[in-house]
C-alpha cells in the first residue's frame, strides 16, 4: 500500500438536469409591489413579443440542499494542485498559487472593476498593470510589454501581427511568407503563423535532440519572415546555441520570436534579450504561479524590442509622472487584438508573485526548479518501461519528454493507460503530449519549484507500482480507472466524431430516444 495513499470520493453524480422533481424551489422570489408594476409594466410586457419564450425552458427543479450537495460532491470530485500532487502536467507549469493571491483578486475593488470605468476610478489596477509591464521587461530584456492578450497563443498570434506590420512597413511583406518553428515547439507557434496565411517550415530534431541547425541553414532565404522557437522546447533540453539560430535568420533579414512559456527554469539565468531575440511572450498563467485548468483562466505577456514597439497592438498605457491613462499606439500598431485589456486579475496574480519574490527570489524559482525537475527524471528513468528519447543522459532544464514505448512493447499497456490508472492512486491524469507525437507512448512530468522531495517520491512510487502492475497484470491497468470521479473509460468517438458528438441536453435527449 502506498504511503498516504488517496482514494477519491465516488458519488456516481448525476448531471443536474437529471436532478429534483417538478415543484421543487431552492428559493422564493419576492412578488413586485404594485406600486413597481404601476410605473414599470411586468417583465412579460418589458420583452418585445417576437423575443419571448412560447413555453417555459426545461431546467431542474431543485430545493437548496440539493444544489448545495451537489456542488460539494463535484467539488470533492475534483483533482487540481491545491488538493494533490500535479507533477504529471507537464509544460502546463502546475505550481501552487499563494493564497495571498486571491484575497488580492476577491478585493471588492476588484470584483467590480468594469472596463468602461473612468481611468480617474482604476488607477490602482492601471499602477498594477503598468509596473507589472515594467518587471516583464527587466525579466526579458524587451524594450516594451503589453499584457493585452487574453491567454498564452494569443500573444503569439499578436507577435506574428506585428512581424507581418514590421516588415509590410519596410515594404517587404509580400516577399517574406515563410515562418520556421521546430515539430517540438508549442503548436500555437505553427498554428498562429499559417492562420496569418504563412506558410510554414517545420525544423525535426538532429541526432543531439535540438532543432537541427543544418535545416535552419537551408530553409532560410529572403522569403523569410521569421523564426518561431521555444527553448527549452517541451523535451526540456535548453538550447545552449539558441544565438546561432537566431543570427542565422537575421542575416537573411528574419525576426526572431522567442516562446516562453517553459520560463520557470530561467529566472536570473537567461533573457530573450542576451539570446538576440526581437520579440517574447510569457504565460501569465503558468509561470507566474496563477491557477492553470480548464483552459483558463490565462493572460498573455507580449514584449518586444525598440524598433517593433509602434506596431505593438493598442490601446497603450502610459505613465506621465502623476496618473496613468490609456493612448493610442500609433499609426503603425496592428490594432486591437483583445476587446479589453487582458486579464487583470490573473496580471494582479504575477505582479504579487513578483513583489513578493523580488530578484533573488524569482531566481531561487529557477534553481528549485531545474534540481527538482532532474531529481525527478533521475527517479523516473529508473522506472522499468521508461525511456528518455532525444539526448538520453543530457541534463533537462525543467521537464523531459519520456516514453512509456518499452513498456507498450513487452506488456500491451499503453501510456494512455497509465494516465488513467494515476487516478486511481490520487494523482492528477498527466498531460501525455502536445501533437503531433513523435516521441513514441510520450508524458511529460514536471516538478516545479513548489514541490518536496517527498511529494516527488510519492509521485515516483506511484509510476514504479503501475509499472509493476503492467508487467504483472496488464489487463488491471486497461480497465482504469476504478475509483475516479468518471469510473467509466470514455469513448472518444463522442468527442471526436461529428456524427456522434453530442454539445448540448437536448442533442443527447435526443439521441438517447432514438438508441431506446
Amino acid at each position: 500500500m502506498l504511503k498516504g495513499r488517496f482514494q477519491e470520493a465516488r458519488w456516481e453524480e448525476p448531471i443536474l438536469m437529471e436532478q429534483g422533481s417538478r415543484g421543487e424551489r431552492g428559493i422564493l422570489m419576492p412578488a413586485p409591489e404594485p406600486e413597481v408594476v404601476q410605473v414599470a409594466g411586468t417583465v412579460h410586457d418589458l420583452i418585445p413579443a417576437g423575443l419571448r419564450r412560447r413555453q417555459a425552458p426545461k431546467l431542474p427543479e431543485i430545493s437548496q440542499m440539493q444544489l448545495a450537495r451537489h456542488y460539494l460532491r463535484l467539488s470533492q470530485e475534483t483533482i487540481g494542485a491545491d488538493l494533490n500532487i500535479d507533477i504529471g502536467l507537464g509544460t502546463c507549469t502546475m505550481k501552487y498559487n499563494p493564497k495571498v493571491h486571491e484575497t488580492l483578486v476577491r478585493m471588492e475593488e476588484m470584483q467590480e472593476l468594469h472596463p468602461y470605468q473612468d481611468e480617474d476610478t482604476v488607477q490602482g489596477i492601471l499602477q498594477v498593470l503598468y509596473e507589472t509591464q515594467e518587471y516583464l521587461k527587466a525579466i526579458s530584456g524587451m524594450d516594451a510589454f503589453n499584457l493585452l492578450a487574453g491567454g498564452g497563443t494569443q500573444a503569439i498570434y499578436s507577435n506574428v501581427q506585428v512581424m507581418r506590420a514590421y516588415h509590410r512597413a519596410n515594404g517587404q511583406g509580400e516577399q517574406r511568407d515563410e515562418v520556421i518553428t521546430t515539430i517540438l515547439s508549442h503548436p500555437g507557434n505553427p498554428g498562429a503563423a499559417a492562420t496569418a496565411g504563412y506558410k510554414v517550415i517545420t525544423l525535426f530534431p538532429d541526432e543531439n535532440g535540438y532543432p537541427d541547425l543544418e535545416a535552419l541553414r537551408k530553409a532560410v532565404s529572403p522569403r523569410t519572415a521569421g523564426l518561431m522557437i521555444t527553448n527549452p522546447e517541451d523535451t526540456g533540453l535548453y538550447n545552449r546555441r539558441i544565438r546561432e539560430y537566431v543570427d542565422l535568420v537575421h542575416s537573411v533579414g528574419g525576426l526572431c520570436i522567442y516562446d516562453q512559456a517553459n520560463q520557470n527554469g530561467l529566472f536570473g539565468i537567461a533573457r530573450a534579450r542576451e539570446a538576440g531575440f526581437d520579440m517574447c511572450h510569457y504565460n501569465l498563467h503558468k509561470s507566474f504561479a496563477s491557477p492553470h485548468g480548464s483552459q483558463g483562466p490565462g493572460c498573455g505577456a507580449q514584449g518586444v524590442v525598440k524598433k517593433l514597439e509602434p506596431f505593438l497592438p493598442g490601446p497603450k498605457l502610459a505613465f506621465d509622472g502623476e496618473r496613468y491613462f490609456w493612448t493610442d499606439p500609433g499609426p503603425q500598431s496592428v490594432g486591437k487584438i483583445h476587446k479589453f485589456y487582458g486579464v487583470p486579475q490573473v496580471a494582479l496574480r504575477a505582479y504579487a508573485y513578483i513583489r513578493s519574490l523580488g530578484a533573488k527570489g524569482l531566481r531561487q524559482v529557477a534553481d528549485l526548479a531545474i534540481l527538482n525537475n532532474n531529481y525527478l527524471l533521475e527517479k523516473m528513468t529508473k522506472i522499468r518501461g521508461i525511456s528518455l528519447p532525444l539526448a538520453p543522459g543530457v541534463r533537462r532544464l525543467e521537464q523531459a519528454r519520456l516514453s512509456w514505448e518499452d513498456l507498450t512493447r513487452e506488456t500491451g499497456v499503453t501510456s494512455d493507460d497509465i494516465d488513467r490508472r494515476i487516478v486511481d492512486y490520487g494523482f492528477q491524469s498527466y498531460f501525455s503530449s502536445h501533437h503531433p507525437q513523435i516521441i513514441p507512448e510520450p508524458f511529460t512530468p514536471e516538478a516545479v519549484e513548489t514541490y518536496s522531495k517527498a511529494d516527488i517520491d510519492d509521485y515516483v512510487q506511484a509510476m514504479e507500482a503501475i509499472s509493476r502492475e503492467a508487467y504483472e497484470n496488464p489487463d488491471l491497468v486497461k480497465g482504469a480507472p476504478y475509483h475516479g470521479a468518471l469510473a467509466s473509460q470514455i469513448d472518444t468517438r463522442y468527442l471526436t466524431d461529428p456524427k456522434l458528438l453530442i454539445t448540448t441536453w437536448r442533442a443527447y435527449q435526443k439521441r438517447k430516444a432514438q438508441e431506446e
